[in-house]
This record gives structure tokens, C-alpha cells and sequence, in this order.
């Protein structure tokens, strides 16, 4: 796996710095890491988001985000020391101190050990999101995209995005009252396959759907009962796929997932093209949406 420096203006490696004091106002970007609302607060003021574990830090430093520091105790410094490495030649600091005083800075035991601040990018522009995962290669069946609906449990969108990674989704659009796939326990859930799957927020909703559709996308919603909506039809996700198959559509499918509990609402199902549906036993209601995204899309994709 390459650690080249993803700015070609890198020169010197990074300062390996030792820090005594869990105060110390160059490890501000890692306080309050348990606490949800300041995080979000200082995250959005100094654009900045936190990835925490060795293998989400090193899809991070492998992805097109920039790291901005490496906070690691005095036994991850040896035992990651490739990240350690990696970051540094990157041209970031890398700061190392007793897990009683790593533990003091972000509130609480770091188990894992190493965690890391990268510079939150500008919104991905939707269109070219759509555009390119419209135009991706894909071996066998269509491109596929995730659309979603007020899904705010950070660990379900982490999950999810864990999911799309394993198969094959191009991208992912978020409703505007979804949780932000870059909060630190989404990023750790996913296991840091966030960093390498676009996502863009889809705005206005639902009626942004049309744009997805426009892109050439058969817009699924996905619910756990086969009724559809307002003259929608309802399909199972298998005679989808066989529709598809069949039809000589050129392009892809937006499978569109809602919240548990409430799923998805009336007006994002009628703006769908199809309703569609995952046959379960009798006497299960529904799927953790994550697991339901994870059927629709191995049922659907192309791997």
C-alpha cells in the first residue's frame, strides 16, 4: 500500500513532538471526543474531522483527505509505527505521549491507541457524484448509488458505508436532516471505507431525486412491506433485478433507505419509480437499515 505525499509541495518529514501535558493547546483539535455537541461545534469552526483506530487511520492516510496530525501513546508509536511513518512523510506531526495523558485529552481511554485530525473537505458537488458513478465500469449489472433519509445513528451510517464499500457502491447522497458520514464514530464503524466512497448532500428533498433519475438511475425506495405509494408500483428486489436485466437499461440504481422506526416518508416513496422490498419470514418485521442496504445492494450490484 503507498504513503507517497498526496501534496507534491511535502518536503521534510512531519515533527515527531512528545507531549507531557494532556492541556496542551496543541492537541486541541482532539478534546471532547466524547462529547457529541462540542465536537460538532468545533468541527464545523475549524473544518477539521477525527479518525480514530489503525486501520480507519490507515485508509485515511491512504484516501484523498488530508491528515493534519497523528495523536498516538508511547506504546503505538513502535507498534504503529508505519502509520506513524506515513503520516510524517506526509508532512504532519505526529504527537506522542503517555496513555494517561492521550487518555486526558480526548476524555476518555483510547483502547485503540491512535487518532487523527484531516482537514474536512468542501462539499462534493452532487451532479459530478452522480456523473461518475453513472459512468463507472462495473463487470456485471448496474452501478448503484445509496440515497438516504433522516438517517442520523452515526453507527448506522457507519455501517452502511461499510456495506457499500464491500459491494461496489459508487456513492452515496444524504438527506438533509442525516448525520454526518464524517463524525468520528461513523468514520470507526465503517472502519474507515467512509474516506473512500463519495457522498453529497441532496438538496432540495425529495424533490432532488429528480436529479437522480435525470442522471439515469432507476430510483428504488427500499421498505420492509411490499405496498407502494400514490401509484408507485412494488416489486421485490429480485424481479428488480430481473427487470433490469431484461430491459437493456444503460444505466444504474439509486436504492433509497429511510430511518428505522419510521422508514421512509410518503413523499420520498412517491417521488421513487418503484417501491421494492426484501421477503423475510413470517414474524420479522424489519432489518437494521445497514443490513437491509447490504441485501438490496448484493442483490442488485454487480459483484
Amino acid at each position: 500500500m503507498s504513503y507517497a505525499p498526496k501534496d507534491p509541495r511535502v518536503g521534510a518529514p512531519g515533527p515527531l513532538i512528545g507531549v507531557v501535558d494532556p492541556h496542551d493547546p496543541r492537541l486541541d483539535p482532539y478534546r471532547n471526543l466524547n462529547d457529541p455537541a462540542k465536537r460538532i461545534r468545533m468541527e464545523a469552526d475549524e473544518s477539521v474531522f477525527v479518525v480514530e483506530g489503525r486501520l480507519a487511520v490507515d485508509r485515511l492516510l491512504t484516501s484523498e483527505y488530508t491528515v493534519r496530525s497523528l495523536l498516538v501513546d508511547d506504546h503505538q508509536v513502535t507498534a504503529a509505527g508505519y502509520l506513524v511513518a506515513a503520516t510524517r512523510a506526509q508532512g504532519a506531526p505526529v504527537y506522542v505521549g503517555s496513555r494517561t495523558v492521550v487518555a486526558g485529552t480526548v476524555g476518555f481511554a483510547l483502547h485503540r491507541g491512535v487518532v487523527a485530525v484531516a482537514d474536512r473537505p468542501a462539499p462534493f458537488d452532487t451532479g459530478q457524484l452522480l456523473t461518475a458513478a453513472a459512468g463507472a465500469s462495473t463487470s456485471d449489472g448496474p452501478p448503484l448509488v445509496a440515497v438516504l433519509e433522516g438517517l442520523n445513528d452515526h453507527e448506522n451510517i457507519g455501517a452502511l458505508f461499510r456495506n457499500a464499500a464491500a459491494f461496489g457502491v459508487r456513492g452515496v447522497l444524504l438527506d438533509p436532516t442525516s448525520a454526518d458520514p464524517l463524525y468520528r464514530r461513523s468514520v470507526r464503524v465503517s472502519v474507515g471505507h467512509v474516506l473512500h466512497i463519495p457522498f453529497a448532500r441532496l438538496v432540495p428533498w425529495p424533490t432532488g431525486l429528480h436529479q437522480v433519475r435525470a442522471a439515469g438511475f432507476v430510483v428504488a425506495a427500499l421498505a420492509p412491506r411490499p405496498t407502494g405509494a400514490r401509484g408507485v408500483p412494488a416489486v421485490s428486489l429480485g424481479e428488480l433485478k430481473a427487470w433490469m436485466a431484461g430491459s437493456g437499461h444503460p444505466l444504474g440504481v439509486a436504492v433509497v433507505l429511510g430511518a428505522e422506526g419510521p422508514g421512509l416518508t410518503e413523499s420520498a416513496r412517491a417521488a421513487s419509480d418503484v417501491v421494492v422490498h426484501i421477503p423475510m419470514a413470517d414474524g420479522v418485521d424489519s432489518l437494521n437499515v445497514a443490513t437491509a442496504a447490504a441485501v438490496a445492494f448484493h442483490t442488485l450490484g454487480g459483484l
